[in-house]
């Protein structure tokens, strides 16, 4: 994994021709080599060009059943290499902004060694579906193991 981690949240808007500019913060730390795919939950996510070639070593190190396939089916097909602008923008794929129903509003957020790019809509109905919810996990997630 990389010696960073990436966190917060930022609200960006995409135009029309798919270009999202990038926090300077988070360019600093993404550097100008990343990948961008399908994330879970109708999100995208970035990886640094490090902990992607890790995701792939893991990839290729599980067996060969038809749930890893098809994980991986999705999840690459989507991948592609990017970099920055000179304006500090990546341009998405149109399959990867209609896989995220990215319009114009968009929130990414930090999430430890990847990033997300959120659709504002869908991620305020994720908020408000599960913030009444978050205590319960991380109870049980961390039980007693976390002061939060």
């Amino acid at each position: 994994m990389g010696d960073f981690m990436f966190m917060g949240e930022y609200h960006h808007a995409i135009d029309e021709k798919g270009r999202l500019t990038l926090p300077s913060k988070i360019r600093e730390q993404l550097g100008y080599d990343f990948v961008v795919t399908r994330g879970l939950d109708h999100c995208l996510f970035i990886y640094p060009r490090v902990d992607w070639q890790r995701i792939i070593d893991t990839y290729k190190s599980l067996p060969n059943t038809r749930d890893a396939r098809n994980f991986m089916r999705f999840f690459l097909s989507g991948a592609t290499e990017m970099n920055v602008d000179k304006q500090g923008r990546i341009n998405i794929a149109s399959p990867l902004i209609h896989y995220a129903s990215l319009e114009k509003d968009c929130i990414i957020i930090g999430v430890n060694d990847h990033l997300e790019i959120w659709s504002e809509s869908i991620w305020n109905q994720f908020m408000d579906e599960n913030e009444k919810n978050f205590s319960e996990i991380a109870d049980n997630l961390f039980s007693s193991n976390l002061n939060l």
